[in-house]
C-alpha cells in the first residue's frame, strides 16, 4: 500500500514538471527593472535592468537599452541586443520619466497588464528627470530593482507613502469615481534616490503632482498610518511625533450639493520636544496645533483636486456606494461643488525625549 502511494506521489511529480517550461538562470536575463524616457526625435528610449550574480554573492547590475516608436518594438529591439532571451518573471518596478506619465502611460500598461508571468504587486513610478539615469545607478548589494521596490515598500509601511503597486494603480484606474497616482523618484546623489512626491493622475495621464512635504496630509487622506513620523512646532519649539497611527472615516452628510464629513483619528508619542518640561497643557497645545494643521492643509488640498478636476481621495466611488440610484455623468460638476469638512482627533499616549 505504502509502495502503491510513494509510486502516485512520484508519476504525479513528473507529469507537473513536464507542463512546466523549464528556464536555467544562466540561460535568460531576467528582466527586474523597466524604464521608459522619450527622446528628441519623438522615439521612446527603453530600459531593462538585468541582474548580474557575482562570486561574493553582491547582486551587479547590466542594462540595455533600445530606442523605437513603440513598446513592442521597443521589446524586439532589446531582445536582438541580448545574448539570452530576457525573460520578466521577477519584474520588480516600472519607471516612466515624466513627459511619458504626462502623454499617457496607458499603452505601455497594457503590455505588462496581460502579461501572466507578471505579478499585480510590481511597483509603478514616475522619475523626475530619466528613468534610465535611475535604473544605472549602483544601490546596496541586492541589486537596483532589490532597492527600489524596498524603497518604496517602507516608505508605504512606515513612511508617508499611501500603498501603491500595479494592483491598486489598475483599481484606481479602472473603477469610476477615483483617479490613480504613483510615486515621484529622483536621483538626488550618485547612489542615492528618494521619493520626491506623488504624481496624481486623470485617467491614463500625469495631470499634477503633490510635493513632499504634502505628502503626509495626502496618506491621512486615501490611507492609514500603522508607523509613522511628523515635525511641527508649537510656541517656537520642535516637536517630533512618532509611532503615528492613524484612520480615517467618510460619512455622507447632505445631498444636493452634497457634503461629506471626514473624520480622521490619530494616535502617536511625542519622541522630541525641545522645550524645557512637557506639561499636560504643552501636550494639549501640541495635539491642537497638529489637528489645525491638518484639517487646513487637508482642506486645501482637496479644494485644489476639485479645481484641477481629479479625485484621488475617491469621493465619487464613495458617495456612490452611500446613493441609491447615483449617476457618474452628474458627478463632475457635482464634484466640484462638493463640501468636504475634515475633522481630526489628535491622542497623544505618551512623551519620550524632552531636550
Amino acid at each position: 500500500m505504502i509502495n502503491r502511494r510513494f509510486m502516485l506521489i512520484i508519476v504525479t511529480g513528473l507529469l507537473l514538471t513536464g507542463c512546466v517550461e523549464k528556464e536555467i538562470i544562466d540561460d535568460v536575463n531576467i528582466e527586474m527593472g523597466v524604464g521608459y524616457d522619450t527622446k528628441e526625435n519623438g522615439e521612446i528610449e527603453g530600459t531593462i535592468m538585468v541582474p548580474i550574480f557575482n562570486p561574493d554573492k553582491k547582486i551587479g547590475n547590466f542594462t540595455f537599452s533600445a530606442s523605437a516608436t513603440s513598446n513592442r518594438d521597443l521589446v524586439e529591439e532589446i531582445q536582438r541586443k541580448s545574448a539570452q532571451p530576457v525573460v520578466a518573471g521577477s519584474l520588480e518596478i516600472v519607471i516612466f520619466n515624466k513627459e511619458i506619465a504626462k502623454k499617457g502611460i496607458g499603452d505601455f500598461i497594457d503590455a505588462f497588464e496581460r502579461d501572466p508571468s507578471i505579478g499585480a504587486r510590481v511597483y509603478f513610478a514616475v522619475a523626475d528627470d530619466k528613468a534610465k539615469e535611475i535604473l544605472s545607478g549602483t544601490y546596496g548589494t541586492r541589486g537596483n530593482a532589490i532597492h527600489l521596490s524596498q524603497l518604496i515598500k517602507h516608505n508605504t509601511e512606515t513612511r508617508n507613502l499611501p500603498t501603491t503597486n500595479m494592483h491598486s494603480y489598475l483599481f484606481d484606474l479602472y473603477q469610476e469615481g477615483k483617479d490613480p497616482f504613483l510615486p515621484i523618484l529622483k536621483k538626488t546623489e550618485p547612489e542615492v534616490i528618494d521619493i520626491t512626491g506623488i504624481a496624481l493622475f486623470k485617467n491614463e495621464k500625469m495631470v499634477s503632482e503633490l510635493p513632499s512635504d504634502k505628502m503626509f496630509f495626502f496618506k491621512l487622506l486615501t490611507d492609514k498610518f500603522s508607523e509613522g513620523s511628523f515635525k511641527l512646532v508649537v510656541d517656537g519649539e520642535d516637536v517630533t511625533i512618532k509611532d503615528l497611527h492613524s484612520r480615517n472615516k467618510f460619512k455622507v452628510g447632505k445631498r444636493e450639493p452634497y457634503i461629506v464629513d471626514v473624520e480622521i483619528k490619530i494616535k502617536g508619542l511625542i519622541h522630541e520636544y525641545t522645550g524645557e518640561i512637557v506639561t499636560p497643557e504643552v501636550i494639549k497645545k501640541i495635539a491642537k496645533e497638529l489637528e489645525d494643521q491638518i484639517n487646513k492643509e487637508a482642506t486645501k488640498m482637496i479644494q485644489d483636486f476639485q479645481e484641477e478636476g481629479i479625485d484621488p481621495v475617491g469621493f465619487g466611488q464613495f458617495i456612490k456606494t452611500k446613493t441609491r440610484g447615483f449617476d457618474f455623468k452628474r458627478w463632475e460638476d457635482e464634484y466640484k461643488n462638493l463640501t468636504v469638512n475634515v475633522k481630526t482627533d489628535v491622542i497623544i499616549t505618551e512623551v519620550g525625549i524632552v531636550e
